[in-house]
């Protein structure tokens, strides 16, 4: 990556802003197994079924449940006739026509609604009903998949999930290109030290877990893996390969992202340094938000001194010109308020999950699963005897499939 100026710092001098959180994560304490099994992959997906070929190839090779939850683009259709192909187990569920009351209602997302840090995406909903779906299910172990990660080795989920005796989540390590916030992007590419952590777009999670949820904000996946205190047991194994975007293609990526990013590394910035989640009190925010808006102007100052070429730095400065905007409408107060909720959602979640759960969590079979949650005009299930492809006019001759 190119350096900055020999006037400027090679990066930028907030004490608040840690360009690793690394050393939060536990080292596992015993070889990951080879010999445990995926119950589910879930995958929140908003784009063409084509999008689901890693996911659909991962789960034909472990031989477990996918569950895709669609929406925009994402065709259910199209999804079950891939799966059908592979001759895989298959969950569909069109997000965009849940049963009112599935989830519970969020005091974090009631908090945010009609502000300017209100978040138009369903990708926390998405995920809050793969946790449900697998809790009622009583699958213990699911690895959370988005549809623009490449699996090398599927093993690596096996991996992962065995570890879940002693971790509350473990991470796949993401390589490709870098699973970071706007604003960290732009603070890597002008040569600042940036690394990435764990996150929801390639996690395995355990049946304890599944009592934990998923904020509607940036960043939701940083608050599931943590309890009222600190970071949950959490490890990294294994790798996937993120596919690349272009993170400054239009500078509401980055608005719509400051409120989360700054809450979260305010949050863990604490936790680095041995404190509580409970000790981002007002104090606490004030200087915080100081220390953001520094660093974002900091990073500015990088980028126009680097040698990046002059079109590539009008749209990286134009990017956080927008977060150092957003960031002028947070307010230490808004900061407490979300937490507060968060607390009070967290508990909601896991009277709601318990209420819905089994006794002892037996399994369920997913046709009485779909049906027990009310997502039979939403959801549906196929599975097949045998790998087949679907002729244009039918089912193939001599195979068998069921769908609910």
């Amino acid at each position: 990556m190119p350096a900055p100026a020999n006037n400027l710092p090679s990066r930028a001098s907030s004490p608040h802003h840690h360009g690793s959180h690394r050393r939060l994560l536990s080292e596992p304490h015993h070889t990951p197994r080879n010999d445990s099994t995926v119950d589910a992959i879930i995958v929140p997906t908003a784009r063409p079924s084509a999008y689901l070929r890693t996911a659909i190839q991962v789960a034909s090779d472990l031989g477990c449940t996918l569950v895709a939850l669609c929406s925009q683009r994402a065709s259910a259709r199209d999804a079950e006739r891939r799966a059908w192909a592979a001759g895989i187990e298959l969950v569909t569920i069109d997000v965009e026509k849940l049963p009112v009351g599935l989830l519970p209602p969020f005091e974090t997302s009631k908090l945010l609604t009609n502000t300017p840090f209100e978040m138009r995406s369903d990708l926390s909903t998405k995920r809050n009903l793969g946790l449900l779906l697998a809790r009622v299910a009583g699958w213990n172990r699911i690895v959370f998949l988005d549809d623009d990660i490449d699996v090398p080795e599927p093993g690596d989920l096996v991996e992962s999930v065995s570890l879940l005796s002693e971790h509350s989540g473990v991470g796949l390590r993401i390589q490709g290109f870098p699973d970071n916030s706007v604003v960290c992007h732009a603070y890597r590419e002008a040569g600042g030290l940036q690394e990435t952590f764990v996150g929801g777009g390639a996690l395995a999670v355990g049946a304890e877990s599944m009592r934990s949820f998923f904020p509607n904000v940036y960043n939701e996946d940083w608050f599931f893996l943590l309890d009222d205190v600190r970071l949950r047991p959490t490890a990294v194994t294994g790798r996937v390969i993120q596919e690349p975007y272009d993170p400054f293609a239009d500078d509401r990526r980055a608005r719509a992202e400051e409120f989360g990013d700054t809450l979260a590394e305010g949050v863990y910035s604490l936790l680095d340094h041995g404190r509580r989640v409970q000790d981002a009190d007002l104090a606490f925010w004030q200087d915080f938000l100081r220390s953001r808006r520094r660093f974002i102007n900091q990073v500015i100052i990088m980028v126009e001194a680097s040698d990046k070429a002059p079109e590539a730095k009008r749209r990286m400065i134009t990017s956080l010109k927008a977060a150092r905007g957003r960031s002028e409408l947070v307010s230490p107060q808004i900061c407490i308020d979300f937490l507060r909720a968060w607390r009070i959602d967290r508990s909601r979640w896991r009277r709601h999950v318990d209420m819905l759960c089994r006794p002892n969590r037996t399994r369920l079979p997913i046709e009485k699963l779909l049906s027990e949650l009310g997502l039979m005009n939403c959801g549906r299930y196929i599975t097949t005897t045998e790998k087949v492809a679907i002729p244009s006019a039918g089912r193939a001759p001599g195979s068998r499939r069921r769908v609910s």
